[in-house]
Order: C-alpha cells, then structure tokens, then sequence
C-alpha cells in the first residue's frame, strides 16, 4: 500500500471515530434532558375577538343567549376536560377533543404522563355516537376504570375516574 492510501485511511477512521464519539454525547444528553415536551394547550383569543362584536349590537345578543342555553342543558351530563386528581401531574387539566385525547409517555400524546407503569400510547378517549368512550390501546399494565381492567371501548360520563399506572385522572364538565 502506498503512504497515500494509508493517510487516507487513517484520516477515514479518525472521522468515523469523532462520529461516533458526537453521536453518543447526543444521546447522554437527551437521556440527561429528557424530550422537549411541547404545550399543547388551546388559545382563547379567538372568542374574546367575538364578544365585542356582539355588544357592538344589542338586538342580536338576546338571540345567542338564548341559543346557547339549550347546547349547555345538553352538555351539562358530558365531561369537556381531564383533570389529574394523583399522581406526578396532579392538578393538570387537559379540554377533551372530538377527534381523541391519547393518554400515554410518549411526547406525541395530548396527556404526557411521567409514570413508570404508563405505555407510550396507553389509553384513549374519544367522542362517538353523541357519548364519550375510553379505550386501553394495548398497554402493558392496563388502564382501570374503578377496580374493573378495560379490555375494549367504555362509555364514561362526568366524575368518572381512570387509573393508569400511580395516575388517577377524573372526568369533568
């Protein structure tokens, strides 16, 4: 072999060497860190944006009114939000949405749990039919509604309490 070849060699390995060496501090460092976890939380400027539109014009107000009595007399049995009642995240409160709210560790998910006994993708609630279902998404140790394991879709209502790992989460309007 040349002096050439060799050098190049040399410098070929010394590269891969420093490759390796970055990619493992890239990992001690995300594993030291932990995953970026990203609010995913509503912003409410929109209807403030409406309101003012309204009182600019008395005669329509008394009409909305009105109309959004009987979506709330409607609602009134139908939980909107998930609150954390045990567990790391107590006090969390999450709005539900029509589309599914997954529950799990993974970053991904709209509720992030910081449980060793959580899957990834644990468990899932979402809207069907006019009525709310929860649904274990395969998970290892289970999701429990009251002392019963879930094996398939439940319907739940307000007030009704979910446990996922040392998490107790709560159904609320």
């Amino acid at each position: 072999m040349s002096e050439l070849t060799l050098t190049i060699i040399r410098l070929g390995l010394l590269v891969l060497l420093w490759i390796f060496v970055f990619s493992v501090v890239g990992v001690l460092r995300g594993d030291i860190y932990g995953t970026r976890v990203v609010s995913r939380t509503p912003r409410k400027p929109a209807p403030a944006k409406r309101q003012p539109a309204a009182r600019a014009t008395p005669a329509p107000e008394a009409e909305p009114a009105a109309k959004s009595k009987t979506p709330r007399r409607q609602q009134s049995s139908t939980p909107r939000t998930l609150v954390v009642t045990q567990g790391a995240l107590t006090g969390t409160s999450l709005p539900l949405r029509e589309s599914g709210t997954v529950i799990g560790r993974n970053p991904e998910c709209a509720l992030v749990l910081d449980d060793d006994f959580a899957s990834g993708r644990h468990a899932k609630i979402f809207h069907r039919d006019g009525a709310w279902f929860v649904e274990d998404l395969g998970s290892t140790n289970g999701t429990f509604l009251g002392a019963e394991r879930l094996t398939g879709p439940v319907r739940v209502e307000v007030g009704t309490t979910l446990r996922i790992g040392k998490t107790v989460i709560e159904l609320r309007k």
